[in-house]
């Protein structure tokens, strides 16, 4: 990079760029257009242009999941406040998105002019004051200081894995300044090493280590926003230790190694996961957070003053902490503490339930994996849930991302096994219904010749099912299980299965895509096992377009384990 002037606008997008980003989602609003043009001309970032700001921001933080940090731009005030459910999304899970507004002119603040997308009394940080509680770092850029601002809020969301947002007037985005003459820093990026305390932790491990009988490990998504996937996979292939995940962290390891244990879910997943997490002597929580939804309404029974817990900043054990040593070099430190030490021998190679350090149990069955003998229905009969659910993971490939919405698609599948490579993505936590369309979205834009698969519920689907023109219009070829079952079933499940309020309008789904603007989508639906089966194979085949297969599935018809939290959830909210 040379000296030579460039504008604030192009300074920022080469920043973005240097750090993979590629896509930017949005919509154009007057504030933003002269900003957007220098979007349209910047080689390596190409522009996508929504339906809505909410679903730009879903899309945002698809992207983000998938590739590792996302941008928005929105227009302020309007823009920006129809994004911030999105964007309180990405927040509450940890998902770096840069979020980027282009406001009125410099002299229209200077004078607080009564200018449109205002509240007419001259305040123009009120809605950045809104945006505050759902963001790691914030900055009003100015002439002055626009390097140090976009660096410092670069560099934040890159360590913190949560949004940022920044906001400049519109003849700011236009102003002249010196280019980088060097990339943005390393220091910064992710949270600092205290050796001290490191050398420390892996001490008090090795000790809790060396005296258990029983150790597994538990983990979860900060694995992935943290960027410990290696370190884990490490771990667990030096120790041979038994495993499992939460839900939301579902795919952080490799499911089909031998040691996996599927998922954990407390009181109401496999029992034999259950007793291996919960009754180790030793327990290896890796970026773990027990939220209802993924906890089993609070039903597990794990004493967080006891075991190893990995957070993103700190490592504790048995309740001790030991700041300064981050997420992925825990783990790398816990390998060092295991290596050539093989748990049979290290550790007695048995776990609580009799299983041994591959997860098999004296019987000779696997911890944790559903029986062998699958239940087969009459291939004309009712489409059911209990079919549905392992008849999709079986059509997941290696390397394949999968998008389940929050509902009855989410529990079904999160009990699956995946193939090797593949990522889960769902939004258990902010459960904001309708995200997972706009995320297909920005997923799929992030993994270009990898097809995605998005399973949704008709009720979420009608929230941001305008997105279905994006994806079509920037000629994408996804497969959408939409599963039709009348209205809101999840909420049905956990109160009101009758209530009218949990009824939605019947919509014509197969003629949906031609009427949002898709070319020669493949329209499919299946009411029955053999009407499933024959769709999902050509939906196979149809690699070159847009698939949607509607399925359909009874009103009340939900997955055990949806019934089972949504029962836990009807009971916290007063209900007997």
């Amino acid at each position: 990079m040379t000296s030579c002037d460039i504008t604030i606008a192009e300074y920022f997008l080469d920043r973005l760029a240097s750090l993979g980003v590629d896509h930017m989602f949005g919509v154009p609003g007057d504030y933003n257009l002269a900003f957007l043009d220098k979007v349209m001309e910047h080689p390596r970032i190409r522009w996508v242009g929504n339906a809505n700001e909410l679903g730009a921001a879903y899309a945002a933080d698809g992207y983000a999941r998938v590739r590792g940090i996302g941008a928005l731009l929105t227009t302020f005030g309007v823009g920006e406040l129809s994004a911030i459910n999105g964007v309180a999304g990405s927040y509450a899970e940890y998902v770096p998105v840069v979020h980027l507004v282009i406001g009125p002119s410099t002299a229209a603040e200077r004078t607080g002019a009564l200018v449109h997308h205002t509240a007419g009394d001259g305040d123009f940080e009120r809605f950045a004051r809104a945006q505050r509680s759902v963001s790691a770092a914030m900055a009003t850029v100015t002439r002055a200081d626009a390097a140090e601002q976009i660096d410092r809020v670069l560099l934040a969301v890159l360590r913190e894995k949560r949004p940022v947002y920044l906001r400049m007037a519109s003849d700011v985005a236009l102003a002249p300044m010196a280019a980088p003459t060097r990339p943005l820093p390393s220091e910064g990026r992710s949270f600092p090493v205290d050796a001290a305390s490191l050398e420390r932790f892996a001490a008090a491990a090795g000790r809790a280590l060396a005296g258990a009988r029983s150790v597994a490990v538990l983990a979860d998504f900060l694995v992935d926003r943290f960027g410990a996937r290696e370190e884990l996979a490490e771990l667990l292939d030096t120790g041979g230790l038994p495993f499992a995940t939460l839900c939301m962290g579902k795919t952080v390891a490799d499911e089909s190694r031998a040691t996996s244990l599927g998922v954990y879910s407390g009181a109401f997943g496999d029992a034999r996961t259950r007793r291996t997490v919960e009754d180790a002597d030793v327990l290896i929580r890796a970026g773990v957070r027990l939220a209802d939804t993924t906890s089993g309404g609070f039903s597990h029974r794990i004493d967080p003053g006891r075991g190893i817990d990995l957070q993103p900043e700190s490592a504790f054990v048995d309740g001790i902490e030991y700041p300064g040593v981050p997420l992925a070099v825990a783990l790398s430190a816990l390998t060092g503490v295991v290596a050539g030490k093989p748990l049979v021998d290290a550790f007695s190679g048995s776990s609580a339930d009799g299983s041994s350090a591959d997860g098999s149990t004296a019987d000779g069955s696997t911890v944790g994996r559903a029986s062998t003998d699958e239940w087969s229905p009459h291939p004309d009969e009712p489409l059911t849930q209990s079919y549905l659910w392992p008849r999709l993971a079986r059509t997941v490939r290696e390397g394949q991302t999968v998008v389940a919405e929050q509902g009855t698609s989410y529990f079904g599948l999160c009990t699956q096994r995946f193939p090797t490579g593949s990522r889960f993505i769902g939004q258990p936590l902010w459960g904001s219904i309708g995200y997972s369309l706009p995320a297909l979205l920005g997923a799929q834009l992030a993994s270009p010749g990898r097809r995605c698969l998005l399973v949704i519920g008709d009720g979420s689907a009608q929230m941001t099912a305008q997105e279905l023109g994006t994806i079509g219009r920037y000629g994408l070829t996804p497969v959408i299980v939409l599963v039709n079952n009348g209205g809101y079933t999840v909420e049905r499940a956990i109160h009101g299965p009758e209530a009218a309020y949990n009824d939605i309008a019947r919509w014509d789904w197969q003629r949906l895509p031609a009427a949002l603007g898709v070319r020669d989508a493949l329209c499919l639906s299946a009411a029955t096992p053999a009407e499933l089966d024959r769709a999902l194979a050509a939906a196979d085949d149809a690699t070159d377009r847009l698939v949607l297969l509607e399925v359909h599935t009874g009103t009340h018809d939900v997955p055990d384990l949806l019934r089972d939290v949504a029962a836990g959830m009807s009971s916290r909210n007063g209900e007997s």
